[in-house]
């Protein structure tokens, strides 16, 4: 028979195996018992190990002597692991409540409806009334309007306008006026003139009040508004339905005593016109025909309306001007109007000063004429005025033309000016032209 005999080192093995597994039935006696638990499944944080133990079922072991015969020298060889320290226990939890538990603070929402009727109700019904006109909810901001108009109904004068009763119907007008009901619009207004005569809202009131009476087809002559803000407006209504006889009142306004705040207003208004006597009255106060500040609004609007005629009238006006500002304003109508032509002309005209002339090649810059500019900067002698080309060529973004400049430039302070505008220029051109200096 074929036997398995075991030396000494395994026995000492399987001796040291079983003493480990008393060790730890021990220390597992100690630990004070756990209700048992439903087994969960592991956490897909676990770590889980597997592990295969040999299967001794064949293996013969002839004689193998009690565990408790081994000798004395064996266990004093491997002496047990000494028991771990018991747990202690746990003290049992009382049931958990608050100990004189303080209460807690209680949100109180009171509804006085009493309050609404003072200060605070009021000026909510207001700014109620405010953002619904801001989005166009007219309807919804007259039926505010009309709470806060009637609380005051018969109250004291003072309190009415504390509490912006004023400016309630002033809204109120302004919000039928939207919706087209425009009888009772001027009936609110007319109302709010004979309560409130000292309001600061009234003025705002009677300009409205013409809107309102031009938009129900009702003319509204200027000469019957005292107020200036009031005849202008009026006189803008009649421009747009009665061009022929608003003109001839508005410039009776330019020659008349007015200020001129309000004849710079009505200049504006006359620039909207395209009738032939309204540009005719346009043109003689640019070349000069009214106060100074007028003929350069004048100057501005003939520009910015490029019409048929006003560069010959600028151009009129430029020649018999002695006055620097006016000449400044025309060559910037003349950039408004596209006029490339007559800029390039004042620009090279040895007559005019530098200042002049810099300002035509600026404007020039502003309109990118990059041709007129190059042929300006060949042919002008005056430093002054060939910094200004180049100023007007980087202002138009011209890197092509500044790097020719630069490279035929023998005047080295007018290449350091040309060179120091291609350097502020994010342009592959003048990149290029740059690292070429430095080789």
């Amino acid at each position: 028979m074929n036997m398995i005999t075991i030396g000494r080192s395994s026995f000492i093995s399987v001796a040291l195996t079983m003493s480990l597994a008393a060790a730890n039935a021990r220390a597992q006696a100690v630990v004070p018992p756990t209700p048992p638990t439903p087994p969960t499944p592991a956490s897909p944080g676990d770590i889980v190990v597997h592990v295969t133990l040999p299967d001794l079922s064949d293996l013969d072991v002839p004689n193998l002597p009690d565990l408790w015969d081994v000798p004395d020298f064996v266990w004093e060889a491997f002496p047990l692991p000494p028991a771990p320290p018991a747990f202690p226990a746990l003290p049992a939890l009382a049931p958990f409540a608050l100990q004189n538990p303080k209460p807690m603070p209680k949100v109180k929402v009171n509804l006085d409806r009493d309050r609404d009727r003072g200060s605070k109700g009021t000026n909510d019904l207001y700014e109620q009334a405010r953002n619904l006109i801001e989005q166009e909810q007219y309807a919804k901001a007259l039926g505010q309007l009309d709470l806060l108009i009637a609380r005051f109904d018969g109250k004291p004068l003072a309190d009415s306008i504390a509490n912006r009763v004023d400016a309630a119907m002033y809204w109120k007008a302004y919000a039928l006026g939207k919706q087209r009901d425009l009888t009772e619009a001027l009936n609110t207004l007319q109302q709010m003139q004979s309560r409130f005569a000292d309001s600061r809202w009234l003025k705002d009131a009677m300009a409205l009040r013409v809107e309102v009476m031009q938009a129900s087809g009702q003319a509204v002559s200027p000469d019957s508004q005292t107020d200036e803000d009031l005849k202008l407006l009026a006189l803008r209504g009649l421009m747009q339905s009665d061009p022929d006889r608003a003109v001839p009142m508005i410039e009776q306004v330019l020659s008349g005593a007015s200020s001129i705040k309000v004849k710079e207003n009505a200049l504006f208004v006359l620039s909207q016109s395209r009738t032939t006597r309204a540009h005719d009255i346009l043109g003689n106060i640019a070349k000069g025909g009214a106060n100074p500040d007028l003929q350069l609004k004048a100057i501005r609007y003939l520009g910015v309306m490029n019409s048929p005629g006003n560069d010959q009238i600028l151009e009129e006006a430029y020649r018999s001007s002695s006055d620097e500002a006016v000449k400044r304003a025309i060559i910037r109508s003349f950039m408004v109007s596209g006029n490339r032509t007559r800029l390039a002309a004042i620009a090279g005209d040895a007559n005019s000063s530098p200042a002049l002339r810099g300002e035509a090649v600026q404007q020039l810059g502003v309109m990118r004429a990059g041709d007129e500019l190059a042929r300006l900067y060949a042919r002008e002698t005056a430093p002054e005025v060939k910094k200004r080309i180049i100023q007007g060529l980087f202002i138009g973004r011209d890197a092509t033309r500044l790097v020719e400049l630069a490279k035929a430039e023998k005047d080295m302070e007018l290449k350091k000016e040309i060179v120091q505008k291609l350097a502020l220029m994010k342009d592959k051109e003048a990149t290029d032209y740059l690292v070429e200096l430095l080789k």
